[in-house]
Parts: structure tokens; sequence; C-alpha cells
């Protein structure tokens, strides 16, 4: 069998367990992970709850799926400071990997952090403690179950919002609607005043749309039972937004994102689940009730697994040396059990298990580390051996660690004990030391929730090292984790110098290393105040031709600058970690990670990296990516922020690019963050959660809820400072023979605005490639009917766009076209647009964008609620009908007497 049908067998394996979540062939998903983060003190009435939102929102997502799917077991991480005869150990769990987290925010509001593409995964869902265990909330925003199922359909299968914070009214055929889907829903627009009551919106006479602070109030009693991503707190409501009912022109995220589809399209045309959600029966009886464990991860427990083997001499077993100190110094924490093990021709335990609890157990696991290299490879050895040395302490090795590394292919056939140590409980985290490390590596990371990073002979990059730094497990609690400001190298025979950001949410334990190739060189480090720390005051480990400044106490923020100089050409690296200053002050962090682990070239890969402290995301810092193939080739991208191209939403701590440079094989990817200049800031709004409902109009009595709770506001503001991030590494193997050739991106922000009898339009040039270089030219079209534009680009009208020429990628383009008639008041148009490349391949059509023209009214007025209008029509309906009784009574009467007046005559 050849590499690549190993590749093909093994993402068909993955690609549909990335999330750890399951859709059974009968309709329940299991391996629902829910982490509780170590921050929340004990509180079993939690777990009661979570219990009865699961079971809760089970039901109301079988009933919105037509009966198809429902939640069929779930598994609840307690913190380890938790106390309970009933937990039990935790497998692969993990609260970084979880995909529902319990933990504290700056708002109750829950939400799903989720930033990829229409119909692609979220990240996770948040829910606070707050809002498990205060009930007020369930008026706020509905029952848990509802807005579980809610927020369940941005994880699982990519879709939006249907209502919009920015952009809650809009103009359509001349009325003014509220952002929703359906229209069927209805409702009336009041502004809540400063004392608690009501009263009706004004309009802005500018926009003549409803003032800010305007909000739609629906009726309790609906008609309608759609959408659950509108209004899920609606008793009516019971089901998703299909096309017979779809709002195609509400401006909201879902047509935004999703290009107009409804909801019920993408969760059965372009979800995960599609395929198996289209096979699916509609079941006969209700679904079971949920099973639960509770489970809980103790103090780690890890045994490194090393290769000594014959490929590792020289300088391979120096820096595997050097990255395993690093760890044991700097990145395993206190109170963790570590053992270690090397194998090569045989297996040896070097180490057994040993708890961490001081500087000196620390140094003596660290003389233990292999310091020669021989023999063949034997896999399988150092991998039995590590189980048994795991299960030392407590007979098994349920949620225990393995950090194995590696450097060449296996010897025996490592299938023989991979499966036995998939199935073994234990957390395995693969390290694959060059290009000749075998595949499986990946595949057993991914199965048990472990990291795989690849590591190439390129010392300048600092692979291994950082490799070994990111081998951490999160609690949630990340004012005890290490933190790395820098990691950087370089080939010189001369200076190496550089600046080092250490800011107010970090100081403590902080470390400076500098590795050197092969003569020592000259080195001084100077703090912000403008101390001086020279080699003397520095720890010299010779046969690990490494220094180490470690600083006392908590370091002094600001810049500190190291000066490093070489006589001799060599490699040098400095690698800088810290912790939190503050137990109560979380540090500010980068992480780092492609959209897909595998692909095969047909589709493109998207970086993203994300800087953020405690769910508040930094904006407006300098992010960059470098991505190192087994090859040895580097590609440096800049990361954007800025809404267009691979990145969904501008300034919201998502920093991303497309990757284009593919090569077969696997890569490695590392993030770089800085904010040299101090104009980083935090960003508070969610971008997909379930909605605040300000009350509900009963019997036309509007019955206000509490005000929604408010967003804590911290003094603390970003000052400058430096990240570096490891993400896990992925693999390339193309189906053809060579790099597919990509069309331009689609453009995603196209914005539109009429300006008297012409129309200005406004979006972020797309590339050549995706987003990179410059696309050849532009097809812009335009239509009354927003549907026809969706459904048939061609067929709109066409602008001309002879004197249009696309800038580089990511550049703004902004142009005014006239028109050959006139556009009246009221008139609403949609626009679009295409581009292509040099080889005719086009993308995407855009996002459509709408516009209308509005001519200020100078006389602000008030809006009349449609249920008032309503009420007028019935009204004048009423006294219509009365005046016809009357004129016909009248009519009627008269006849009568003119035919007795006759019949008189007559007789």
């Amino acid at each position: 069998m050849d590499s690549r049908t190993v590749f093909v067998l093994l993402w068909t394996l993955l690609s549909s367990t990335s999330t750890g979540i399951k859709l059974d062939v009968d309709g329940g998903y299991v391996d629902i992970t829910i982490a509780i983060s170590s921050k929340i003190p004990q509180d079993n009435t939690l777990i009661d709850k979570i219990k009865d939102m699961v079971t809760e929102g089970s039901l109301h997502l079988h009933q919105a799926l037509d009966k198809k799917v429902y939640f069929k077991d779930a598994t609840i991480l307690v913190p380890s400071h938790w106390k309970s005869k009933e937990f039990t150990r935790a497998r692969k769990e993990s609260f970084e990997k979880a995909k529902i987290k319990i933990d504290n925010a700056d708002s109750t509001e829950p939400y799903t952090h989720h930033y990829g593409e229409c119909g692609q995964e979220g990240e996770y869902i948040l829910f606070t403690p707050n809002f498990l265990l205060n009930d007020t909330v369930i008026q706020l925003y509905g029952s848990r179950g509802r807005v579980l199922v809610h927020e369940w359909a941005h994880l699982r299968w990519g879709v939006f919002d249907e209502y919009s914070k920015t952009k809650p009214f809009y103009h359509s055929n001349g009325r003014t609607e509220a952002t929703r889907c359906s229209k069927s829903i209805q409702g009336q627009y009041y502004e809540r005043t400063a004392d608690g009551s009501v009263q009706e919106c004004l309009i802005d006479p500018q926009t003549s749309l409803p003032i800010k602070g305007c909000m739609f109030f629906p009726h309790r009693n609906q008609n309608t039972d759609s959408s659950i991503m509108f209004l899920p707190s609606l008793d009516s409501v019971i089901t998703f937004c299909q096309a017979n009912e779809h709002n195609y022109e509400a401006p909201n995220l879902q047509n935004e994102k999703c290009g107009n589809k409804p909801t019920w399209t993408v969760i059965f045309e372009d979800s995960v689940d599609k395929d198996t959600l289209r096979s699916l029966e509609p079941m006969q009886l209700s679904p079971p009730a949920p099973t639960f464990k509770v489970v809980q991860r103790l103090q780690r427990v890890v045994c490194l697994i090393l290769d000594v083997s014959g490929s590792m001499q020289d300088s391979r077993i120096l820096r595997l040396q050097q990255a395993a100190t690093h760890f044991l110094q700097s990145i395993i924490e206190d109170q963790a059990s570590v053992g270690i093990v090397s194998f090569s021709t045989d297996a040896s335990t070097l180490s057994s298990l040993t708890t961490i609890d001081s500087e000196s157990t620390r140094e003596n696991l660290i003389k233990l580390l292999p310091k020669t290299a021989n023999g063949w490879t034997y896999v399988c050895k150092g991998l039995d051996l590590g189980l048994k040395v795991l299960a030392t302490d407590n007979g098994d090795v349920l949620g225990d660690e393995i950090i194995f590394l590696t450097d060449g292919e296996a010897t025996d056939d490592i299938n023989n004990c991979s499966t036995e140590a998939i199935n073994s409980g234990a957390i395995i985290h693969t390290l694959a030391f060059g290009p000749s490390a075998d595949k499986a590596l990946m595949e057993m990371a991914e199965r048990t929730g472990g990291k795989f990073i690849l590591s190439t002979d390129d010392i300048t990059s600092n692979q291994l090292m950082d490799a070994f730094a990111s081998f951490t497990l999160s609690t949630g609690d990340y004012t005890k984790e290490p933190v790395q400001l820098e990691s950087v190298g370089e080939k010189t025979s001369g200076w190496f110098n550089g600046t080092v950001t250490v800011d107010q949410t970090v100081g403590n334990k902080t470390n400076f290393v500098i590795i050197y190739e092969k003569s020592f060189p000259s080195i001084s480090i100077e703090s912000p105040s403008g101390s001086i720390y020279s080699q003397t005051q520095m720890s010299h480990e010779v046969s690990l031709k490494t220094f180490t400044l470690k600083l006392p106490g908590t370091a002094e923020t600001g810049d500190w600058k190291y000066i490093i100089q070489s006589t001799t050409l060599q490699s040098l690296t400095i690698t800088v970690t810290s912790k939190a200053a503050r137990a109560d002050v979380p540090p500010i962090i980068a992480k780092a990670h492609m959209n897909q682990q595998f692909i095969d070239g047909t589709k493109p890969m998207i970086v993203f990296a994300e800087v953020s402290q405690n769910y508040r995301h930094v904006i407006k810092a300098e992010v960059s990516a470098m991505l190192q193939s087994e090859s040895g080739s580097t590609e440096t991208l800049q990361l954007l922020d800025n809404g267009a191209g691979a990145d969904a939403f501008q300034n919201d701590g998502i920093y991303s690019r497309y990757f284009t440079k593919l090569e077969n094989g696997r890569s490695s990817l590392k993030v770089r963050v800085k904010n040299p200049d101090g104009q980083a800031g935090f960003i508070k709004e969610k971008k997909s959660g379930a909605p605040y409902v300000p009350g509900y109009v009963v019997n036309g009595v509007v019955e206000l809820n509490p005000p929604e709770p408010p967003v804590s506001e911290e003094p603390l503001e970003v000052r400058s400072f430096s990240r570096t991030a490891t993400g896990e590494s992925f693999e390339v193997a193309f189906t053809g023979s060579i790099p597919p050739n990509f069309p331009p991106n689609k453009i995603t922000d196209l914005r539109a605005k009429i300006l008297e009898d012409s129309v200005l339009l406004r979006w972020t040039a797309p590339g050549e490639d995706l987003d990179q270089g410059t696309a050849k030219s532009y097809e812009i079209r335009w239509s009354y009917d927003l549907q026809m534009l969706r459904e048939s680009f061609s067929n709109g009208h066409a602008v001309n766009t002879t004197a249009v020429s696309p800038h580089e990628a990511g550049s703004v383009e902004q142009h005014s076209f006239n028109f050959s008639f006139t556009i009246h008041n009221g008139t609403t148009m949609f626009f679009a647009v295409q581009s292509e490349d040099k080889e005719k391949a086009k993308s995407e059509t855009s996002n459509i964008a709408r516009a209308s023209k509005i001519l200020p009214d100078p006389k602000p007025q008030g809006i009349s609620n449609p249920v008032m209008n309503l009420t007028v029509l019935v009204i004048s309906l009423c006294v219509v009908t009365m005046v016809i009784c009357f004129v016909v009574a009248v009519t009627t009467w008269a006849v009568r007497r003119r035919k007795r007046f006759i019949w008189n005559i007559w007789n």
C-alpha cells in the first residue's frame, strides 16, 4: 500500500471525527464533552443543571429536525479540586478540546465561538455558571434547552444568527421591517426609556429607519413555528427556517455568510452531518433520555517516550536533550508525575514516575535524559514500556499522557501496537522529528485527543523547543500555565539582537533560554530600566550548549533587549517563557491552528490565529504565521483581521489567511504576535449567540423583561506585548500530480450605497490565487430582485467595469458607477461581484449588497407599529360596515315607504 493510499484511508477515518462528536446511525449525537473550568468552585447543582439542559435540549433538537436526531450521551468533565466518590477518571476529555465549556466570562450571554465559513463547525459553546444556576436568565434568553439547540446549530452545522444587533431594521418594498426570519413573526417597535417604560420609536431622518435603541418586541402568541436561529425563546418556535419561509432580504449574518441560503438548507446540504441527515428516517417514538458520565482529571501523569535509535545520533540527540530539558524546567507543572522511557533496538526505563515537587526533582529528571543514540527503531517496544510505566501508579493509564518522539520509520510494524495504545485510554502526543518519522503518528494523536507536531532539522526554526513547549493540557485556568513570549533563531557569524516585551499580564517565572550550535557566544540581556544581565549571571550547561537566565520574582514590565554576538558562523536561538503576574488576571494568550489537518489539495487551507484574554479578543495586533514543510521550505504569511478573504469577521481578534503554496507531505505551523506600538485593544461583541429578548407583547400590552446583564468593565488596557504559539502540524497529499490552481477568493464584504443617480461600491480586493497576488478583472451585476441575482448572477444587469483595474489582494476597492436612469426615492437595488484570474478561473459570487435611496426627512416622525396599523384598519372596517348597514337600512325603509305610497295611490 503506497503512502497516498494510506493518507486517503487516514483522511477518511479522521475527517468525520475531527471534533470528537459523532452522529450515530440511529440519529443520536455521542461523545459530547462538556468541561467545567478549574476556576469554578465546586457546586454539584451545576452538574444537575447541565444534565437538565441537555435532556430538555434533546427533545427540542428532536422536534427541530423532523424527529431525526437527539442527544444520546454526554460526558461532563469537572475540575480536579472538586470532591466526590461518584466522579470517574477522564480518558481523552480535556477542557481545551471540549466543545461545550462552562466558565466565567465578562457577559452572561451564551454564545458559540464560530469563525469559520458557512457550514463549517464552530470551536466551542460557552455557558457561564450564572446562566446555568440563575433561573431569572430564562426570562431573558429562553429555556436552557432551547438556547442549547440554538447554539448547537452554530457549533455543529455552522449556521449563523437570523437577528442582527447592528442592523435590527431595514427597508423592504417601502416598509420598515425588523431583521428576522421568518417575516411571519409579528411584533411591535418600541424604545426603552430610562425610567423603565417604553415609548414609540422615532424615525432617523437620514435613514428613514427607527433610531438607535429601538427594539423589536415580538408577540408572545404567534402562529409561525420558525425560526430557532432568530428567536428560540418563543414558545411557538420549534424549527429552523426553510426555503418557503426564509427571509432572503434580512440583513443578518445567516444571509451574509451563507449566500442568502436558508438555515435548513445549510444543515442538510453543507454541514458535516449532511449525508447522515439525508439518510435518516424520522423516529416513530420519542428519543430516549441522554446518558451522562461525570469524569475528572487529577494531576498530570506524563511519560516521555524518546527515540534513541542510530538516526538520532549527534545533533538530533543533543536537540532532544535541549528541548526535553526546557519541558522539564519550565513547562510541566508542579505536582505532575513524569516518567522517561527510551527506545531503539530495545526499550529502557530511564525514570519511573516521579512527582515534581521541587527544583531539585526537575534537575534530577533532566540528568536522566538520554545522551547517546544507536540501534534500530522498535516503536512498539517503546510504546509498550511507556504504557507499563504509566500504569505503575494505579494500575491503568486512563487519562495519562504520552509524549512520543521518533525520527524514523518503525523497524517493527507499528500497527501491531498502535491500536492497543489508542484503546488504552491514554492521551498520546506525537512528535515527528524529521521527514522519515512514521505516518501513523498523526493518527495516534488524533484518535486519543493528543497533539501532532512536526520538527525539521532546521535549528534556527526552534521547532523542537516549540513542540515540547506546546505539550500542555489546559484546565481553563491560564494563570497557571506557561506563556511563550518569544521563540526565534538566526544563523550568523555576527550579531543576533532583538526585543522581547514583558507585558503587565505576565512576569512570574520568566526564563530566557539561549542555545548555540558550535562555540558559545557573547550574551547580554538588558531590562527596561537598564539593568544588564551578562553571561556570568546565567546558568551555562556546556554539554547542552545552553545558557539560561531565570529572573527572580516578577519581571519588570517593558521591552527586554537581548544582544548576542558570535564570532563563528553558527545557528543561535532564543526562547522566552513566563507565567501570569497575578493569580486573578489571566494572561494574554495566542493560539494557532489550520482549518484542516489532512488535505488532498481540492480545498484551500486556512491559517487561524486567535489572540485573547479570558474570552475577550485582542484586535489590531501584528500577527504572522510561519509554515515550514518537511523539505525545509518556509512560507511566511501576514495574517489579517479585516473581514475579507479567509477572515470571517473584521476586528474580532481572529487573524487568518489562505495558505496556497502547498507541498506534498507534512508541514508545521508557528505564529508570532506583537503589539509594538500599543495600538491593540479588546473587542467584546460576540458574533454568534442566543438573543436577549427585551420583552413581549401580550394582548396588546408590552411586558418588559429585566435589563440584559451588564458586561463587566475591567480597567486593564492592552499595552505592548509579544507572543509565539505552535499549532498542530498538518499533511498534504495531492490527488493530482501538481498543486491546484485556486481562483480568486470570494468577496465577502461588498457594500453598496446609492448617491443621487449613481451607486458607490466598496469591497476588499481578492487575489490571483485566493487572497494572494492580484486578480485580473471584475464582473459587477445588479438587480431589483435579490433572489434572481442570487440564483442567476449572469442574468443580472451588467455594470461597465472597463475602467476598473483590480488592486493587490487586501486593498480597499471603491468605485462609483453612474446610471442612465433616475433612481427614485424608496428604490432598493442589489449588487454582486465576481472576479477572474489570468487563467479565466472565476471566484464564487460575492455576498449580495443592498442599497436603498432614502431622501432625508426634515421632520422626525414616530413609527406606527404594525399591530397599531392593523387595529386602525379593523376599526375603519367596522365604521365603514356600520355606515353601509345604516345606508342599507335607510334605503330599505325608504323603498318600502315608497311602495306603500304607490300602493295607496292605485288603491
